[in-house]
C-alpha cells in the first residue's frame, strides 16, 4: 500500500529549527518577498505605488515621491507589530503544523508571550485565512449539512435536579449551527447560523445555478428540490449507496472542525465559531499541501489583508464595546 502523503518527507518542508537557525535577517527577507512578489521582494509605496524609496531607521523605507514613511507589515494584518519577524513566522509555521487546531496558551508557551498576545495573533492569522473564501461560490457537487456546538450545560449530581436541556427555557442560547457547503474534492465554504433550517437561505444566496446538492434526509433540505438538482441520503439506512450519494466530504470537515473545538479549545464562544470554522475548511481544503507552502501561503493571506478591525487594540476595549 501506498505510504500516506503526511507520513512522507515531501509533507515537512519547513520547521522551526530552520526558521530560528536562519535568524531575523531571513524572515524579515521571506516577510518582503511574500508582502511585494511582484518586485521581488523590493519596497512598494503603499499610498502611490512608487517603487523609489530609501531605507531608514529599523528597517522603515520612505518613499522619494509622496514622503510617506511605512515597513513591511505597514497597513497589513501585522501593523504596529512588536513581535520578531522569526517569531511571527514561527507562529503561523506552528499554527499550520497543527492540523485540529492549536490552543492560545500552547501557543503562548511556545513563543514565551503572553497568552493574550497569542490570543489576538492566532485569531488575526484566522481571519487572514478566512479572506480567501471571500470571493468563492460554491459550484459543482456540492454537499451540504449543519452541526451543532456549543452551549452545553452542566448537568446536575442529583437526578431529581435536573433539568430537561431539550426545552427552550433551559437553554444558554450560545449553541450555534455551523452550516457548510462543501465542492466534492474542493472548498469549503462555512456560516454560523441558530438552526440548520436556515442553510437554505445560504444556499440560494451563494450557489451557482448548475449546482447539484448532497444533502441528508433532514426535512428542511426539501427546500432544495425546487432550485437545484439535489440528491439524498438515509443516513438512518445508509451512508452511501451505489449511485454515489453521500455526504462524507462535509463530515469529515465537521469531524476536523470537533476534534479542534473539543479536544483542543475545549469549548469555543459562539461570538467566534464563525473564526474555527473558517479555520478547519482552510486545513481541510489543504490537506494535501506541504507545511512550508501552507506557511507561506498563510503569510501571504496575512500580509494581503488589512489591518483588522476586529482584533485591533482588542484588549484595549475597542473590539469588545
Amino acid at each position: 500500500m501506498a505510504q500516506h502523503f503526511l507520513l512522507s518527507a515531501k509533507a515537512r518542508t519547513l520547521s522551526l529549527r530552520s526558521i530560528f537557525a536562519e535568524g531575523e535577517d531571513a524572515a524579515y527577507a521571506t516577510f518582503c518577498k511574500l508582502r511585494w512578489p511582484e518586485t521581488e521582494g523590493e519596497p512598494v509605496c503603499p499610498r502611490c505605488g512608487s517603487l523609489d524609496a530609501y531605507t531608514t531607521a529599523r528597517r522603515r523605507f520612505a518613499c522619494k515621491d509622496c514622503r510617506k514613511q511605512y515597513s513591511v507589515t505597514s497597513g497589513t494584518m501585522f501593523a504596529s507589530r512588536k513581535m520578531a519577524f522569526t517569531d511571527l513566522l514561527a507562529a503561523i509555521c506552528i499554527i499550520v503544523n497543527a492540523a485540529k487546531g492549536l490552543s492560545a496558551l500552547q501557543l503562548s508557551r511556545d513563543l514565551d508571550c503572553q497568552a493574550k498576545t497569542a490570543f489576538v495573533l492566532a485569531h488575526k492569522i484566522r481571519e487572514a485565512l478566512a479572506s480567501e473564501m471571500d470571493t468563492e461560490t460554491p459550484d459543482g457537487a456540492v454537499e451540504i449539512d449543519g452541526a451543532y456546538f456549543g452551549g452545553h450545560i452542566r448537568p446536575a449530581n442529583k437526578a431529581e435536579d435536573r433539568l430537561d436541556r431539550r426545552l427552550a427555557q433551559y437553554q444558554t442560547g450560545e449553541r450555534r449551527v455551523v452550516i457548510a457547503l462543501r465542492e466534492s474534492g474542493g472548498r469549503t465554504c462555512t456560516h454560523v447560523t441558530k438552526t440548520e433550517a436556515e442553510g437554505v437561505k445560504i444556499a440560494s444566496e451563494t450557489a451557482e445555478k448548475e449546482t447539484v446538492f448532497y444533502a441528508d434526509e433532514a426535512s428542511h433540505w426539501d427546500a432544495l428540490h425546487a432550485r437545484w438538482e439535489t440528491r439524498r441520503i438515509n443516513h438512518s439506512v445508509q451512508y452511501s449507496d451505489l449511485m454515489g450519494t453521500h455526504t462524507n466530504w462535509v463530515e469529515s470537515y465537521f469531524s476536523r472542525l470537533r476534534r479542534m473545538v473539543e479536544g483542543q479549545h475545549h469549548g469555543v464562544s459562539a461570538r467566534y465559531l464563525h473564526a474555527y470554522a473558517a479555520q478547519a475548511a482552510w486545513m481541510e481544503d489543504h490537506r494535501r499541501m506541504d507545511n512550508g507552502s501552507l506557511c507561506h501561503r498563510a503569510l501571504s493571506l496575512s500580509l494581503g489583508h488589512p489591518v483588522s478591525r476586529q482584533w485591533k487594540g482588542y484588549w484595549q476595549g475597542a473590539a469588545r464595546r
